[in-house]
């Protein structure tokens, strides 16, 4: 157990104490959290854009008042399913992602009231195995929604099927698979489950994400994506200037219910999603440092990209 004499400072001090891993962890961080961000805003329904624009702010300014010194903020893989309701059900496409936004933003400040009244600390009040089981299922979605983009599937052969439609068309996708795009794919994913498994520890001390960054850009490019691929399956993602703006659309108020199953969906999910996040995430710290749950519930993974875009 590490002595509390030793925890490392906070701020320019911790910083100086400790730059030359800090300068490594953050080119880490880099590299995996680009198209870490740019694929979940896609399969969010979102621009890829945004997911960048997350990603940044979330590391240039959440930072400094966030309430945990050992978590990171940016798009987060739990609020998928959310988001591509909301985008769905508020019209689709970039309307609907815009309405989205408008009752994103209304969800952001029902956050901040969690903060202002301490409601962080009734994290150890929700029943585990309620959360648990709700993540899981979350999780389950989100991997029958991406096979059909492991297979590089038309999109079109996907559109608006939930759950259980999805596993009965699961040979319908695999007919109608990408055999390059598949090939890199899967191998990308058997690194990801495997890598840690490796007898050798040096390896196991690169991040498994980097390894995959590192087979499948050059993979693609070898195999001239950009050119023969379709559209579909391409990462687009748009000029960062010109996509600087509000981009929240209010008007989504008007569908009342809808309006409100959001706002009410992405403040619970997104902050529970950040507590318990942090929660784990304290258990493993050698220091025993503890986070503040008041300032973590008024934050979530998802929130950035509609603030400042």
């Amino acid at each position: 157990m590490k002595q509390k004499n030793n925890i490392p400072k906070d701020g320019l001090q911790g910083l100086k104490d400790h730059f030359a891993v800090d300068a490594t962890s953050g080119f880490i961080v880099f590299l995996l959290a680009m198209p870490l961000s740019l694929g979940i805003a896609k399969a969010s329904d979102f621009p890829p854009l945004m997911g960048l624009l997350t990603a940044i702010i979330g590391g240039l300014f959440v930072s400094f008042f966030a309430g945990s010194r050992l978590t990171i903020k940016g798009p987060a893989a739990g609020l998928i399913v959310i988001l591509v309701g909301g985008v769905a059900e508020f019209g689709g496409g970039e309307q609907g992602w815009h309405l989205l936004l408008g009752a994103a933003v209304v969800a952001g400040l029902v956050q901040i009231l969690f903060g202002l009244f301490k409601w962080g600390k009734l994290v150890d009040f929700f029943p585990l195995s309620a959360v648990h089981g709700m993540l899981a299922a979350i999780g389950i979605i989100i991997i029958l929604k991406q096979v059909p983009v492991l297979l590089n599937d038309d999109p079109s052969l996907a559109k608006g099927m939930g759950p259980f439609e999805l596993i009965a068309h699961l040979p319908n996708f695999f007919a109608n698979l990408d055999v390059r795009a598949t090939i890199i794919g899967t191998v990308s994913f058997i690194i990801m489950m495997t890598w840690n498994y490796l007898p050798i520890k040096a390896l196991k001390k690169v991040p498994a994400a980097l390894v995959v960054l590192f087979f499948a850009i050059p993979a693609e490019i070898l195999e001239d994506f950009q050119h023969t691929e379709p559209s579909y399956s391409l990462v687009h993602i748009g000029n960062l200037v010109e996509n600087i703006r509000l981009n929240a659309d209010f008007s989504g108020i008007s569908q009342t219910g809808v309006f409100i199953k959001y706002v009410i969906m992405m403040a619970l999910v997104g902050s529970l999603e950040s507590l318990l996040t942090v929660k784990a995430i304290d258990m493993m710290d050698p220091y025993k440092r503890k986070s503040d749950p008041t300032k973590t519930s008024s934050q979530s993974d998802w929130v950035i990209p509609w603030r400042l875009s």
